[in-house]
């Protein structure tokens, strides 16, 4: 059947005639010809004759719109405003109440806090922006609506006949509908006013809603196995200990699975996952963008040498250091200067707070983001070094500590005994972790019980921390307490790099002549 468009002011049927009547029956616009053709016998008027009414309806669309849609869409919009303010109240409010609880424990419920506080932070986001997005979709309805009125009105002021019925039909059957609202996650936190029951109860109840799950402190579990997959007598006993001390919400796999394995198009020497699926890794001069399959997206040279790389857990920008003592962030696939250091800056981390941590020689400092100091670890002729060496650093996204390599070279005021040490935000020690782990625990024919070196560092999303042992050719998997809880995975080649992306795949650089990028999925929720 001949469709007819909008505008057009001749027949479908017979081309060139006008539209000058209109079908009672078919309640459509017809030439004279369809008279005695397609509609003989219809009841037909002129269509002259039913405009005053279509323009009637029109104004009143009009008037309703401009008077009840709009307000309603406006109050819509403001909404969102609150929604958001509230939002992160509510999140606030929650974090603050759950540390005062936390506060009356004992030190083996850090782990359990940090999780919650991670579970909070996430839901703040995902709400964040379902809102944002909301509200976009509420403004371009919004803004649907004000051309359709315009539209509207021109065809009223100057439109024919034809455009004036066009009109009336296209409001009366809209293309567009109002944005439905979102569901929000919601959280709910109940303290438990008895310490002295198990540990697991102590922290108090949490109930979390949203996107399709739900999670309580039911559902968190923690177990440890040995580099073939299978527990051990021992470390059962130990994992039992541990759900006490560190429950999270996740449970670890009985095997490392392996999601992608590729050689690397250029050489690594950090490696920052994304926050949607690609990674940043940089060479001597350049840094590179790389999709999971180790595809080049994007680019960027460097003039100077660039030391090391960290991604923002806020902004989400990467940050770069380089041999020339400066610090940049790259911005719109530019590197922008943001402050120099007085020596050189070997490694680089940016914390949630948005500080800047530099490590150098036989200290680390943290800076804002213009260069003002505001803590180090530089001996102050105390004695040794808090850092000698440092080598890779990492923030805790939940607790906030800070973790740091340590090569411990003697020319720096070591010993050449590598090990990982442990800070708390204002750089005080909370333990030194030097590769120990549990004498049932079998060394591989690969690994070949070398000593600890550990070349990276890097933690999940609840805290936990994972090591580049690298001459040991694996990967280590610590509690945030310290404690050893599994090798994740060995290899033939040695670990040079770790990253974690938002759903905890560990990104991990293996090099013997060429980088080898390893995708590894060792946890599940």
């Amino acid at each position: 059947m001949p469709l007819r468009m909008k505008g057009q002011t001749t027949c479908s049927y017979h081309k060139e005639r006008k539209l000058d009547f209109f079908c009672e029956k078919c309640r459509e616009p017809v030439c004279p010809k369809c008279l005695s053709s397609v509609h003989k016998g219809h009841f037909v008027c002129e269509i002259s004759e039913i405009t005053p009414q279509k323009e009637l309806d029109i104004k009143n669309f009009i008037d309703r719109t401009e008077k009840n849609g709009l307000v309603q869409i406006g109050k819509y919009i403001n909404s969102t405003d609150s929604l958001l303010k509230d939002n992160t109240s509510t999140f606030e409010k929650l974090s603050q109440k759950l540390k005062m609880q936390t506060d009356k424990l004992k030190q083996e419920l850090d782990m359990l806090t940090a999780q919650t506080l991670s579970l909070y932070h996430k839901m703040e986001e995902d709400n964040t922006k379902l809102i944002k997005n909301y509200k976009q979709d509420l403004e371009m309805y919004e803004k649907q609506l004000n051309q359709q009125i315009q539209e509207c009105k021109a065809a009223l002021q100057c439109g024919s006949h034809i455009q004036v019925y066009d009109t009336f039909c296209e409001i009366h059957s809209p293309t567009y509908s109002l944005p439905v609202k979102p569901v929000l996650g919601t959280a709910n936190f109940t303290p438990n006013e008895s310490p002295q029951d198990l540990l697991k109860k102590a922290l108090g109840k949490v109930i979390t809603s949203g996107q399709g799950q739900t999670f309580t402190d039911q559902n968190r579990s923690v177990s440890t196995s040995d580099d073939l997959g299978q527990p051990s007598t021992q470390q059962q006993q130990r994992s039992e200990t541990k759900v006490k001390k560190a429950v999270t919400t996740y449970k670890l796999q009985p095997q490392t699975k392996v999601v992608e394995d590729w050689e690397s198009p250029c050489n690594i020497g950090s490696i920052c996952p994304t926050t949607d699926g690609q990674v940043w890794t940089k060479s001597s001069g350049t840094l590179t963008l790389l999709d999971k399959k180790g595809k080049v997206i994007e680019q960027v040279n460097h003039n100077a040498g660039i030391s090391d790389i960290s991604l923002s857990p806020t902004t989400h920008t990467l940050w770069v250091c380089d041999i020339d003592n400066n610090i940049m962030e790259l911005v719109s696939g530019r590197l922008t200067h943001k402050f120099s250091t007085k020596e050189e800056p070997e490694y680089i981390c940016i914390t949630a707070s948005n500080h800047v941590i530099v490590g150098m020689t036989k200290h680390i400092s943290k800076f804002t983001t213009d260069g003002k100091m505001v803590c180090t670890t530089m001996d102050k002729g105390t004695g040794k070094p808090l850092v000698c060496t440092p080598r890779r650093i990492s923030e805790c996204p939940a607790t906030h500590n800070v973790a740091v390599t340590d090569f411990s070279h003697e020319f720096d005021g070591g010993n050449e005994n590598q090990h990982v040490v442990v800070m708390d935000t204002d750089f005080k020690e909370l333990f030194v972790y030097r590769g120990d782990i549990p004498s049932t625990y079998k060394p591989t024919p690969q690994t070949g019980g070398g000593s600890f070196y550990p070349s990276d560092v890097v933690y999940d999303s609840v805290g936990n921390l994972i090591i580049g042992d690298y001459k040991n050719k694996r990967v280590l998997l610590i509690s945030g307490g310290g404690e050893f809880l599994r090798v994740i995975h060995t290899d033939t080649a040695y670990p040079w790099a770790v990253g974690i992306d938002r759903g905890d795949v560990l990104w991990a650089v293996f090099g013997t002549w060429r980088d080898q990028v390893k995708l590894l999925q060792y946890s599940s929720v």
